[in-house]
């Protein structure tokens, strides 16, 4: 098995590195340590890259796994211990890594895998309105799967509080025919109906606009795509939430960087620490929140 080939890319404003192996190819940004395409040579795409994409400074990219934190959606939504952190004027959505630049530690290449380690140098004291030092960086492994380790480690004297998810943007046929297993009797937070919480009574199917919070998640979803004939398995490590959305016609029509019919080709399962799934870190403390993606045939 030949070494891994890598390769520096300009995708609009971003830095980018492409990655290919015999077996799959990885396209990730430096702007949010941002993974934004992952596939299996031969197969159909893991990780969907909106056709629509933007790719600029600033603006975290409608694709593969932007990285949200110190907190989760919007800042307001989250609990006080989260929101009460924050000293700036503006919050944006998803926190504060998306659209800063990464700092690249190394690209190792060992057999026929490849590691890519990032840190964010900002979030040990020089983020705008955020007041602790904490050291976060993102692993992104390349193998016979794609795995994904943010850790951060609470280099201060304050305890910290984080809400985080890894915002994966999963490519399916059309998510009108697939299925996610691993939910069945899960509670959730139905955030489209004023963030009451239900129960899910079986495999979640999708006919709409689907934006939830599941609770108390176990460490393997999968998503079920007959007409592709595979399941993509998510593993989780560090995680018992997940978030799970989907914007369906008029949603996506006012997203500018989503085709209108987008919607049909996309999933996101955010592996998360969100709603009373928090990260707490004690002086000294580390988190890390883990994801492995895989596929296999049904």
């Amino acid at each position: 098995m030949s070494t891994p080939k890598v390769e520096s890319e300009q995708h609009g404003e971003l830095n980018c590195w492409r990655i290919t192996s015999d077996s799959a190819e990885l396209l990730v940004a430096q702007q949010g340590a941002q993974v934004l395409s992952y596939q299996r040579l031969g197969e159909p795409p893991l990780l969907w890259l909106s056709d629509q994409a933007l790719f600029k400074h600033g603006k975290s990219v409608r694709a593969g796994v932007p990285v949200c934190w110190p907190w989760f959606g919007n800042l307001q939504r989250n609990p006080e211990a989260v929101h009460n952190q924050f000293k700036g004027s503006e919050a944006p959505a998803h926190g504060l890594a998306r659209g800063r630049d990464w700092q690249l530690l190394g690209i190792d290449n060992s057999g026929d895998s490849v590691q890519l380690e990032f840190t964010l140098p900002e979030s040990q004291g020089d983020l705008p309105g955020w007041p602790h030092q904490v050291e976060l960086k993102l692993s992104i492994v390349m193998g016979e799967q794609l795995s994904l380790n943010l850790t951060s480690t609470n280099l201060g004297n304050d305890h910290v509080t984080l809400s985080q998810a890894l915002h994966s943007y999963f490519a399916v046929s059309d998510v009108r025919s697939v299925r996610v297993e691993g939910v069945t009797g899960l509670n959730y937070i139905e955030t489209l109906a004023d963030w009451e919480q239900r129960t899910q009574p079986a495999d979640l199917t999708f006919s709409s606009e689907t934006d939830r919070i599941y609770l108390n998640t176990p460490s393997l979803l999968s998503i079920v795509d007959p007409t592709w004939n595979r399941r993509i398995r998510l593993s989780c490590s560090g995680s018992r939430s997940a978030v799970i959305w989907n914007p369906w016609t008029e949603r996506a029509a006012e997203l500018a960087d989503m085709a209108d019919d987008g919607w049909q080709r996309m999933l996101c399962i955010e592996t998360a620490n969100v709603w009373d799934d928090l990260v707490e870190l004690a002086p000294g403390a580390s988190h890390t929140l883990g994801l492995s993606i895989a596929s296999e045939a049904l």
